[in-house]
């Protein structure tokens, strides 16, 4: 295990106490804290956001990130290059994004299309050919955005902000 979220109440939890009893546990695991900054805190490819009553979640970049995927004039197998385009786009449809950070995600991954040489229909083609090819949006991961969708995160939110 590589990664630890814990969300906790402040008030009813001694995050130091759980962390000694953590690395008390066995000598080969040296568990750290690191705790959000400004009410958010990024973890793994997302920044959380903690909200009054709520969670929100957005898609996090390092700062060392760079937009370079297999550029399109490169003698990689089109599919090859076709991975990443699909990995940022499953991945912007697998986090429950508000419309505003769902949009500013699309716009992100077109630069980083154009950036690399691929035209604006690039992510349409490549998403309508799977669904074709599957007779589904399901099996490719590629579905969209529905407003009605709830953040995984907020479901438990209540209690542990109480």
């Amino acid at each position: 295990m590589d990664d630890l979220l814990i969300v906790y109440n402040e008030n009813k939890t001694d995050i130091i106490d759980l962390v000694n009893c953590f690395n008390s546990l066995t000598p080969k695991l040296n568990f750290t804290i690191e705790k959000e900054t400004g009410d958010s805190i990024n973890f793994l490819d997302i920044s959380i956001h903690r909200e009054e009553n709520n969670f929100s979640i957005d898609i996090f970049r390092k700062p060392t990130y760079t937009d370079s995927i297999i550029p399109n004039d490169s003698c990689h197998p089109t599919k090859h290059k076709y991975v990443a385009i699909r990995y940022l786009h499953n991945r912007m449809n697998s986090y429950q994004l508000s419309r505003e950070k769902m949009n500013k995600e699309s716009k992100i991954i077109q630069d980083i299309l154009h950036n690399n040489g691929y035209n604006a229909s690039t992510l349409k083609s490549i998403s309508s050919s799977k669904k074709q090819e599957h007779g589904t949006e399901k099996h490719t991961g590629l579905s969209s955005h529905t407003s009605e969708k709830k953040p995984e995160l907020s479901r438990k939110s209540s209690e542990i902000l109480e």
